[in-house]
């Protein structure tokens, strides 16, 4: 790529393109649209994106779920790109971040051009595409949360996973692995063979054919219950049964939920096992917190321990509309912007 190039004929001309939505909806509010480019200021830096995920909290975001969000605003989390402007020893390089603040209170990542802190900046993983890259953030920061600095994950430990299919779910599996425990990875009829939980070698576990659950659970762990439960689901009956199959010090990581549901929790067993119970949101953590854990991350997609995310759909910033419908429709697997 040629850097000067881009730096001075990008900033020169002072415009890009950028999705937009001034008004909460559905996709049908945003807008792809030629925009200033983006100056970044003293401490900052100038990122030409390539490629970026849309996760469902991107979605929730343009609906106006998220309190934290007045519009007019550019959405988007997670990011794959190049530095073209900011400190000169990050001129240039190839760089992936993701972030609670850029797309919310701050424009984001669904753009060719977004500002973030220079203190967020870290190299991407070379094994890593610019998609792949772009596919990681939000996903794999919220599993890491959960697993190491909630719950405390120990080598050896027992993992049980809702919802392993999905994003966060799979990211769990694989780190919960790469950690050295065991996962069960549980999900509505078989564990696809493409999916990251069944290639990182967890334990399949279809709820459609288990019968009684608790039962089932029991059995897996010959009573002694898991260690951690990574709640990515949020419903009343997989609580129950995951607060019940948690084994003595047992913590439940839970990130999702339904407005207005409730779940009912037994205290006397669960304080008598000394249980936690655990919530974690990803969206309280800045670019500049993130970029400490896509750090860490960045080891294991270089060793080729975590396995790269799998992309479903591909859309250009132009097609954004689509892209924002197929996900709220419950794509399997990730959904990208690449940015032309």
């Amino acid at each position: 790529m040629d850097v000067a190039g881009e730096v001075e004929g990008r900033l020169h001309a002072g415009r890009t393109r950028a999705l937009r939505f001034a008004a909460f909806g559905g996709p049908e509010v945003l807008e792809t649209l030629d925009v200033p480019t983006p100056r970044p200021g003293p401490d900052e830096a100038l990122v030409r994106v390539h490629a970026a995920s849309i996760n469902p909290s991107d979605v929730k975001n343009v609906a106006g779920r998220m309190r934290q969000t007045v519009p007019p605003r550019t959405p988007g989390r997670d990011f794959a790109g190049t530095v073209v402007a900011g400190p000169a020893e990050w001129i240039g390089t190839e760089v992936w971040g993701t972030g609670g603040d850029i797309g919310y209170t701050r424009d984001g990542t669904h753009a060719r051009h977004v500002v973030v802190p220079a203190a967020a900046l870290r190299r991407k993983p070379e094994r890593l595409s610019f998609e792949e890259a772009g596919a990681v953030g939000v996903n794999y920061v919220t599993a890491w949360l959960g697993l190491h600095e909630a719950a405390l994950l120990q080598p050896g430990e027992t993992v049980l996973v809702f919802g392993a299919t999905g994003g966060v779910g799979g990211a769990v599996a694989a780190l919960a692995r790469w950690h050295g425990a065991r996962v069960v990875a549980c999900c509505r009829g078989p564990l696809p063979a493409d999916s990251v939980a069944a290639e990182v070698g967890a334990e399949p576990l279809d709820l459609t054919a288990a019968g009684d659950l608790p039962a089932a659970l029991a059995a897996l762990t010959g009573g002694k219950g898991f260690d951690v439960v990574y709640d990515t689901v949020g419903t009343p009956a997989l609580f129950s049964a995951g607060v019940g199959a948690l084994g003595f010090r047992g913590r439940y990581v839970a990130i999702a939920g339904s407005p207005g549901e409730a779940v009912s929790l037994e205290l006397i067993p669960f304080y008598r096992k000394e249980a936690r119970l655990l919530g974690i949101d990803s969206l309280k953590r800045g670019v500049v917190a993130c970029a400490e854990v896509m750090e860490r991350l960045a080891r294991g997609f270089e060793s080729g321990a975590l396995p790269a995310p799998r992309i479903a759909e591909a859309y250009t910033l132009d097609e954004a509309r689509e892209a924002y419908a197929a996900v709220a429709n419950g794509t399997r697997g990730r959904v990208i912007l690449t940015m032309g």
